[in-house]
């Protein structure tokens, strides 16, 4: 069997030497991120999306939050100092980080935005998330996300 192509983001981890391990997916079935978890056989606690935000001032914010939860806008903006978050549209999220919905991932994006994680996170050894390309999730220590991506914590969640 033909080995799986790295991804830009898989490249950005062997370069700054990140010990990472990937997971593949047939992304014909799973759709949502519990769907991806439950494919690979992971805790969907430990599995993780990147939504991308706006907040009231303009500014542009990651948010990295368990598949199965929700991000809760007014927790999210606290923890950057804002008044008001919300969500970007999806058509501009390609032009803005690089990345299409479903396989958008913090490390490698277009421009790094300050990046928060839910605090659940610090709960795993590693977690997972998209390696930016549907069909492919990295895994690594909260740790060695850190390493490379500017990486807060915070109650982030509902």
């Amino acid at each position: 069997m033909k080995q799986p192509e790295k991804t830009n983001v898989m490249r950005l981890l062997d370069q700054h030497k990140i010990e990472y391990k990937s997971h593949y997916y047939d992304n014909t079935g799973a759709v949502s991120g519990t769907e991806v978890a439950e494919v690979l056989g992971e805790d969907p606690d430990q599995v993780f999306k990147t939504l991308v935000t706006r907040s009231g001032s303009g500014v542009n914010y990651v948010f990295m939050v368990p598949v199965g939860r929700e991000l809760n806008l007014k927790k999210a903006a606290k923890a950057v100092g804002e008044k008001s978050i919300e969500m970007i549209k999806s058509r501009e999220l390609l032009p803005l980080t690089g990345y299409i919905h479903g396989g958008c991932s913090p490390i490698g994006m277009k421009k790094q935005f300050r990046t928060v994680a839910d605090e659940t996170a610090l709960l795993f050894d590693t977690i997972l998330f998209s390696a930016g390309k549907i069909g492919c999730q990295v895994e690594l220590s909260p740790d060695n996300l850190r390493k490379i991506v500017p990486l807060e914590f915070c109650d982030i969640c509902d």
